[in-house]
């Protein structure tokens, strides 16, 4: 009955971890997947969040959430991404659900665009993750890429990505990172995301933020600065956020998806056919890991707590990206390597080749996936220097 069924070749940073995984070496270091590890190279357990997890009552019936999720969820995912006082919430023209994670919000956002804007075409950086293009090509769109990373300077195309900008046609779709751009690193400033804003609002065009890694780049206010300067001009986007890294909760699938509206009206028909769209998904989002972000979202102290705790991950990620820069300073001073301090967040375009990515994994025991993409957040104190030295010796 399947043998007309192709393999399936596999998710190459997964299966990635599996190679990994089956290496015997011991001092093997894994770069590839994006979990964020401690000092001592595991991945922690936050104690804001161990404590809301204690608060709550696992004897309570498992029951099905609604299909937009929590109420009191919602609200945190909103004051969260937007900022409790944004007059967007307060104005009620905001739609937002829970989503299994970031990828959930992706995949809820795709179909719910791609039902409401047949004729749209989805625009996407060059380079991005690579599941963008699997659940938003999924979702049926024809998929474009803007210039973004230049790889000769190891910065941003601006002037040609700002170009490519102003030349969508109406009702286009726009994938942006608002923080910590994965898989580059590489984000635009102030300056620049506010002339993106312009060319978006002068072609009528629909931004689609993912926000993954709020809180690594500068802090969990600043980096959400562009969402809420454009909800704040009154426009129209989506807005994808995941707690999985900022909280260590991967397992648990906890994102949200937010739909900002020019009315309270269109905020209340979008959340209807957001509705709609779960049902056609999953029904109804996960329950357990709601319960231990809301709890602790909505509890002034923990949130304190949690902000201290993002503030210290972040902190040792910079820590983890001016090691190693200094050390490959020191052991090649014929390279320029200022680029890793200037990218930001979990991941660093390496600007390495695959053929020097397989000399790392091969030679080394040094795992970054194929595009040179380095999880930056797999480095701590014991294996800086091994991999300072390996990629010393490949890179030219």
């Amino acid at each position: 009955m399947f043998e007309h069924v192709p393999r399936y070749a596999g998710d190459p940073i997964l299966s990635l971890v599996q190679t990994f995984l089956k290496d015997p070496r011991q001092n093997k270091v894994n770069l590839s997947i994006g979990f964020y590890y401690d000092a001592e190279g595991k991945v922690p357990v936050l104690d804001s969040v161990a404590q809301a997890r204690d608060r709550i009552d696992v004897s309570a019936p498992a029951v099905y959430l609604p299909m937009e999720g929590d109420a009191q969820y919602r609200k945190a995912v909103q004051e969260a991404v937007f900022g409790a006082d944004h007059p967007a919430i307060a104005e009620g023209r905001i739609a937002t659900i829970h989503t299994l994670g970031g990828s959930g919000a992706l995949k809820v956002g795709g179909d719910f665009l791609k039902a409401h804007f047949p004729g749209s075409e989805l625009w996407i950086s060059d380079p991005t993750w690579e599941n963008h293009y699997n659940i938003l090509g999924g979702a049926g769109f024809e998929m474009h890429a803007f210039p973004y990373y230049d790889a000769a300077t190891n910065g941003l195309r601006f002037e040609e990505m700002l170009a490519a900008l102003r030349q969508l046609p109406e009702l286009g779709v726009v994938l942006l990172q608002p923080c910590c751009h994965n898989p580059t690193g590489i984000d635009p400033t102030r300056e620049q995301w506010a002339q993106i804003a312009d060319a978006l609002a002068e072609r009528n065009a629909i931004p689609f933020f993912d926000m993954a890694y709020q809180g690594f780049g500068d802090g969990l206010d600043e980096d959400a600065w562009i969402v809420r300067e454009m909800a704040r001009r009154g426009g129209a986007m989506l807005v994808g956020n995941s707690f999985s890294k900022s909280m260590s909760l991967y397992g648990e699938r906890v994102g949200g998806l937010s739909v900002v509206c020019p009315t309270p009206d269109e905020a209340a028909r979008v959340l209807g056919q957001l509705q709609a769209t779960v049902r056609k998904n999953y029904s109804s989002p996960a329950l357990f890991g709601s319960r231990v972000v809301g709890t602790l979202l909505n509890d002034p102290g923990l949130r304190a707590a949690w902000h201290g705790e993002v503030a210290q991950m972040r902190t040792r990620i910079n820590a983890m990206r001016r090691g190693l820069r200094d050390r490959l300073q020191a052991l090649r001073p014929d390279l320029d390597v200022d680029y890793f301090v200037t990218q930001r967040g979990m991941f660093s375009y390496t600007g390495l080749r695959p053929e020097q990515v397989d000399r790392l994994r091969d030679e080394f025991g040094v795992y970054l996936i194929q595009s040179g993409r380095m999880c930056v957040a797999g480095l701590f104190e014991a294996n800086l220097d091994a991999v300072a030295q390996a990629m010393a010796k490949v890179m030219d």
